[in-house]
């Protein structure tokens, strides 16, 4: 995963695009895959996993701010409880 693409952004109604390669959307959709199978986060298999979601962590911080507030923790159950309740 491309690392610092200047396509990664949140819009103003704080939306997050991440953009990825076909490649890269796969490689997250098995992982996905076999832990929605295992009803729990799967292990990575394969390197190419693990390199995947470290480049994504750093795609994600360079377009995101919560984490870097004070009230991070309240946000971040705020964001689990709404993603909940959109799923009910």
């Amino acid at each position: 995963m491309a690392v610092g693409r200047s396509s990664n952004k949140m819009d103003a109604v704080g939306e997050v695009v991440l953009r990825l390669t076909a490649a890269e959307a796969l490689v997250l959709f098995g992982w996905l895959y076999r832990a929605e199978k295992l009803d729990r986060p799967a292990a990575c298999e394969d390197e190419a996993e693990r390199v995947g979601f470290c480049d994504m962590n750093s795609m994600l911080e360079s377009v995101l701010v919560a984490q870097l507030r004070d009230d991070y923790a309240a946000l971040l159950a705020a964001a689990r409880t709404e993603i909940l309740g959109s799923h009910v």
